[in-house]
């Protein structure tokens, strides 16, 4: 076995202990929305800031990186929405679930975790960069489509509205004030203080288990009911269409080899469980996303070896 295999098979071995204990009964479901709650509220934060703060991003092209990224998202998303709207005939509101569940990578639970196992810090600085929109632009495509096809067809769409259901969700968001402060706090020039700093690296420090155990219960929480074949091919839009096309934007824009290669993992990715919060909200295609989420990164296990292997090839 090679140790780029056996870092990814570790990494999502981290999410069957959390799976068994569900499925056993061991832990409640109620534990996994706990531990989940404190992995994206306080753990991953925490380690944002604490990248903010120490990270050295010279060499790192942000625009480049941002605009290859997403523009592979606004192509599987669409190709999603049609694929669910055109062949397995479902209607406008399915449709969006279909497209963000084609195009919306787990970036936090699993793809922080799996970043810095295989591409340690330097790699996850590189990510943070894409976490720092990430977040942005899918909520504010998602609010913007439920305006347009989530209240009915007679309503009409209220950009102000939408302003400032953007800017309310934005700012409360843990990962976004992770983010900002850690900013704010290298601005100042000021070295945090020891007992600050040891804090706040502990509590980091147990971000990537921790998210990683919490996914394994969420997934036998949500398990599988029906829509096999949908999901099955929005699956594939995500596991190989999504990081095909930023491996072609990234390689077109010339990026530099570690920040192509975080780019096409981080597409890589299976679905995160945003896609199925969005379904709730529609309250339309529940089922569908938490099916393809499910199936997705069982099959991740190995797809993202095989992008691994891919880049590795390809930006050494």
């Amino acid at each position: 076995m090679t140790p780029l295999t056996e870092t990814v098979l570790f990494v999502f071995s981290l999410v069957a202990p959390g799976y068994l204990a569900g499925l056993t009964g061991y832990l409640k479901p109620a534990s996994g929305e706990g531990l989940s709650e404190f992995a994206v509220n306080v753990a991953m934060p925490l380690l944002l800031f604490q990248t903010m703060v120490k990270s050295d991003f010279h060499g790192v092209t942000p625009w480049s990186l941002w605009g290859a990224y997403f523009a592979a998202v606004a192509i599987t998303w669409a190709v999603g929405h049609l694929v669910t709207t055109r062949v397995f005939g479902r209607d406008a509101r399915a449709g969006i679930v279909g497209g963000v569940s084609s195009a919306y990578s787990n970036i936090v639970l699993l793809g922080a975790p799996f970043i810095l196992g295989i591409f340690g810090a330097s790699g996850f600085e590189v990510m943070s960069l894409l976490v720092s929109v990430h977040l942005p632009i899918m909520m504010m495509a998602s609010i913007v489509l439920f305006e347009m096809f989530g209240r009915g067809s007679g309503e009409t769409v209220h950009p102000l509205r939408v302003v400032k259901s953007f800017l309310r969700r934005l700012f409360i968001n843990p990962l976004i004030i992770g983010i900002l402060a850690g900013l704010a706090w290298r601005l100042t020039g000021a070295p945090l203080p020891d007992l600050v700093e040891r804090l706040v690296d502990t509590l980091a420090d147990t971000a990537g288990p921790v998210a990683l155990f919490a996914m394994g219960l969420s997934l036998r929480r949500l398990g599988i009911s029906g829509n096999i074949r949908p999901a099955l091919a929005l699956s594939g839009l995500k596991l190989f269409l999504m990081p095909a096309l930023v491996l072609a934007f990234v390689w077109l824009l010339g990026l530099p080899p570690l920040t192509a290669k975080v780019a096409v993992v981080v597409a890589a990715m299976p679905s995160g469980i945003n896609s199925y919060l969005i379904a709730v909200q529609f309250n339309t295609g529940q089922a569908l996303a938490s099916n393809q989420m499910t199936l997705a990164t069982a099959s991740a296990v190995l797809t993202t070896s095989f992008w691994l292997t891919v880049v590795v090839h390809i930006f050494g």
